[in-house]
């Protein structure tokens, strides 16, 4: 991984997810997390202040080193205000996840599966850490249904890849989750901002059966 993508960019995303429409969204997908968590894409902990009291633990997937290190100046600022969450940086690749098999009752994911190589590996890697019953919570952009802004997210791919660290902006969210066999139960969909190719929306839950 070189400098841009290890020092620079993670640094560049934690301001622009500042958003209040990130913040939002964040307070969503994160109600009703408890136990352990597994969180993949981890970034800067910009997650931290929005996980309820009821998580005991939170095992923190992230490969960039720039990440890791505004994150965990994060984590020790919030521990000097408010109840210290325990955070445990376990893994770079969230295509090789560093739990069990059933060992954890919720992942979470927020804008992350557009950027990682093979996403179908990582959510087969998700359905194996969950417990049955067990809940991915995710906030991810990708492929819309208005088929002109499809065609604009396919052309605009290979620059956002570059510039954004992998990132594609056409990946049918919904249908990579049902394909690694979980079973979507709540899902928002929706064009979070301007301009649409960036922006199309989907927030939910999905279960392992």
């Amino acid at each position: 991984m070189g400098i841009y993508r290890d020092q620079l960019l993670p640094r560049a995303l934690d301001l622009s997810m500042r958003r209040s429409a990130f913040a939002a969204q964040r307070a969503q997908v994160t109600a009703g997390l408890d136990g352990e968590v597994l969180e993949i894409g981890f970034g800067t902990g910009l997650n931290i202040p929005f996980y309820p009291a009821a998580v005991r633990r939170v095992l923190a997937v992230e490969p960039a080193g720039g990440a890791r290190v505004v994150a965990a100046r994060r984590l020790a600022a919030r521990a000097e205000v408010d109840r210290p969450v325990s955070v445990e940086f376990a893994g770079l690749d969230a295509a090789a996840l560093p739990a069990a098999d059933g060992s954890m009752d919720h992942v979470l994911s927020t804008w992350t599966l557009c950027t990682i190589p093979d996403a179908s590996q990582a959510l087969a890697e998700i359905r194996r850490v969950l417990r049955p019953g067990g809940t991915l919570h995710f906030a991810e952009h990708g492929l819309a249904p208005d088929p002109a802004v499809a065609r604009t997210q396919r052309r605009l791919n290979p620059v956002q890849s570059c510039l954004a660290g992998g990132c594609r902006l056409d990946r049918p969210i919904r249908q990579l989750i049902t394909d690694a066999g979980l079973r979507v139960t709540e899902l928002e969909t929706g064009y979070l901002a301007w301009p649409r190719a960036l922006s199309y929306s989907y927030l939910g839950v999905a279960s392992n059966p």
